[in-house]
């Protein structure tokens, strides 16, 4: 039974761990799907070790530990389930309501792609840092794209 939720609830229970709003919003297949693959990823990647030695502050070993295989799949998931549960609750029906979502998710992986290599006034910030940081941008990005789009519908 669907609940009266606010879609930015739905929003940030699945930030918490992908698959949780899918549960708020009834949807119980999508939610098992969506967890099963964030904890298949999560391992395949060795995520969580990377993000504790990332919190410490050895970005090397962080570097070393991660599986990017299986790392590469992670922003799009997250975002997805995100996106999704956010949409289900009433929120993101507008036209271009995706293209936040959709930005930071390509700019999540692009970041992972260059997190062993990219740094930051001289200091790496490797699998985790890196891609929150072009996460962040990308969803600028897609929220400038989606203003000018609509702002472009507007006039037409």
């Amino acid at each position: 039974m669907k609940k009266n939720i606010p879609p930015y609830e739905m929003l940030l229970w699945c930030v918490a761990l992908p698959g949780f709003g899918q549960f708020l919003n009834g949807k119980y297949l999508k939610g098992v799907v969506l967890i099963v693959l964030e904890v298949l990823i999560n391992m395949g990647a060795k995520l969580n070790s990377a993000i504790v030695s990332s919190f410490q502050g050895k970005i090397e070993v962080a570097i070393a530990q991660v599986d990017y295989q299986w790392l590469m799949f992670y922003p799009c998931v997250y975002m997805f389930s995100i996106y999704d549960a956010y949409k289900d609750a009433g929120g993101g029906l507008g036209r271009h309501d995706t293209l936040p979502f959709v930005g930071c998710a390509f700019f999540g992986t692009v970041g992972i792609t260059y997190s062993p290599l990219f740094r930051l006034f001289g200091t790496p910030l490797g699998p985790v840092w890196c891609p929150m940081l072009f996460a962040a941008v990308g969803l600028l990005a897609g929220a400038i794209l989606r203003y000018a789009l609509m702002k472009r519908d507007l006039a037409d």
